[in-house]
């Protein structure tokens, strides 16, 4: 799988950190000459990434003050309350984390509402960084809060722009303010606002007109739509392709509309590129929300903690499970997984499972937000899933349901089906059938992600369902991280067990026929 651009910022500045803390690997205590290596690498990765040299300045300067000046305990307490050796690296990393997180927040993701309680929205920015569709993905987000949106169609330059919101609208059942042709920018919004308010709805998202540059005229425009209309929030929409740019940007319109906040659109994840880093500390205006793929489901509220997080490589499970609890029935869940905890699964509840993954996003982005596992993303191969779900879809009803009866020949009938070779299948049964009796033990003591959604903590605890990063699909293809049981002896030798008695009872019934 090829990596953009963007997933290549975000490469270089985790590898800039990774570098870092390497080199502090073997170091006892912190002093200001081998600290100053590991300053270089963030230095250069955060200049590749086109973060502003001001802010990297200044970054780089509070990091070493705290890491030089507060003393390293060699012992702490975990989030269980069991003792723990700290390095210096693991300290320097804890520091960079926290001015990550100072750099980028604090964020309010919450909107405003004016004098009579509706909460109006002015979209602007230049013309191609997905204005019309973050105005449907606002709406749906703001649909999910209860709230009954409208969309006003202020585009009147850009070909084919009132259509496309419209169709959007009709994708999440949202109506659509149009004016008549000709009108001003100004009059439709101002005609929208007044609809809003006769009609009972609650939500008004103006979504309007861009520039490949911005200019005198644009600027007017947009200052009429604010006169007319007086929206409780203006926000700006920012391609985070555009890196440094995307600051210059922001901080010209903010001189002439007062912003209140940013949606950074084109990502894959919490935030990928320097404009995340620098935005807030060169303008104020600090990002609200994160457009995260084309789906009108895939916008995020912007948490500064899960970027730094990510950046330095330690996964985002925050995130992941809120894209979780987005997708999945949680009462579903709970049942689901009382039936895993007891070995009681079969193929049928894989093949849910993955497709639950589906709805996350793509499994990319899923894998960069467990921790440890970011730097392996790119190897996640959606191909995988793919294959998993064909062959799955291939076996009878029986054979989801026991998997054990897949001999050699249901194995070619269903590499047949599926497209896929006989090995493939046998390999994702054998896999499979190793899963099923390590769940038993995955995520002792309620660590594993499902564990950590309300209302699951109780299964958690009583046997350890790890949830989506325990039953990995992909790993059950060999193409990712495998679940990774503790004893890894004992494991083998009741896989060992199981098999012999799996082995005995097929001969049994063998005889009985015979009889």
């Amino acid at each position: 799988m090829l990596a953009s651009g963007a997933d290549f910022v975000l490469e270089t500045l985790t590898q800039g950190f990774k570098n870092a803390r390497e080199r502090l690997g073997g170091v006892r205590e912190l002093t200001e000459e081998n600290i100053e290596d590991s300053l270089r690498d963030v230095r250069m990765s955060l200049l590749e990434a086109d973060v502003d040299f001001a802010v990297v300045r200044d970054f780089l300067a509070k990091v070493k003050e705290r890491a030089l000046g507060e003393k390293v305990g060699t012992r702490a307490r975990d989030a269980q309350g069991r003792q723990v050796r700290v390095t210096p690296g693991q300290h320097f990393v804890a520091t960079c984390e926290q001015e990550l997180t100072q750099l980028m927040g604090p964020v309010d993701p919450s909107l405003s509402q004016d004098a009579k309680g509706l909460t109006s929205i002015m979209l602007l920015g230049l013309q191609g960084v997905g204005k019309t569709t973050v105005a449907a993905k606002l709406a749906r987000h703001l649909q999910r809060e209860g709230k009954k949106p409208l969309l006003a169609a202020a585009d009147t330059y850009r070909p084919a722009a009132v259509l496309q919101l419209q169709r959007l609208g009709e994708s999440i059942d949202v109506p659509v303010h149009i004016g008549a042709e000709g009108e001003a920018p100004e009059s439709i919004c101002a005609a929208a606002l007044e609809r809003a308010q006769r009609e009972g709805f609650d939500a008004l998202i103006l979504d309007t007109a861009g520039r490949l540059a911005i200019d005198d005229e644009l600027m007017q425009e947009l200052e009429k739509i604010v006169t007319a209309t007086k929206p409780a929030n203006t926000i700006l929409v920012c391609d985070a392709l555009m890196g440094r740019d995307a600051v210059n940007v922001a901080q010209a319109f903010n001189e002439k509309l007062d912003i209140d906040g940013l949606v950074l659109t084109k990502l894959d994840g919490d935030a990928r590129g320097g404009a995340a880093l620098a935005v807030k500390a060169v303008t104020g205006v600090p990002i609200k929300f994160l457009g995260t793929g084309e789906s009108v489901d895939r916008l995020e509220a912007f948490r500064p903690e899960g970027l730094a997080s990510r950046i330095l490589g330690m996964g985002d499970v925050v995130g992941l499970v809120q894209d979780f609890e987005a997708v999945a029935d949680a009462e579903q869940a709970e049942k689901d997984a009382e039936r895993m905890l007891k070995g009681q699964f079969g193929m049928q509840d894989l093949l849910n499972q993955l497709r639950t993954i589906q709805k996350m996003g793509s499994i990319k982005e899923v894998f960069s937000k467990l921790p440890f596992f970011g730097q392996m993303a790119d190897q996640a191969d959606e191909g995988n899933l793919t294959r998993v779900e064909a062959m799955i879809l291939s076996m009878t009803p029986k054979e989801r349901a026991e998997p054990e009866v897949i001999n050699k020949s249901r194995a070619s009938r269903i590499a047949r089906g599926s497209g896929t070779r006989s090995k493939e299948v046998r390999d994702l049964v054998t896999r499979f059938e190793q899963m099923r009796e390590m769940m038993g033990q995955l995520g002792s003591g309620g660590g594993g992600l499902l564990g950590k959604i309300p209302g699951m903590g109780r299964l958690a605890g009583a046997g350890g369902m790890g949830g989506l990063g325990d039953l990995d699909p992909s790993a059950l293809m060999g193409g990712g991280p495998r679940a990774i049981a503790p004893g890894k002896r004992e494991t083998k030798r009741k896989s060992a067990q199981n098999k012999k008695k799996r082995k005995q009872a097929r001969k049994s019934r063998r005889k009985g026929r015979r009889k």
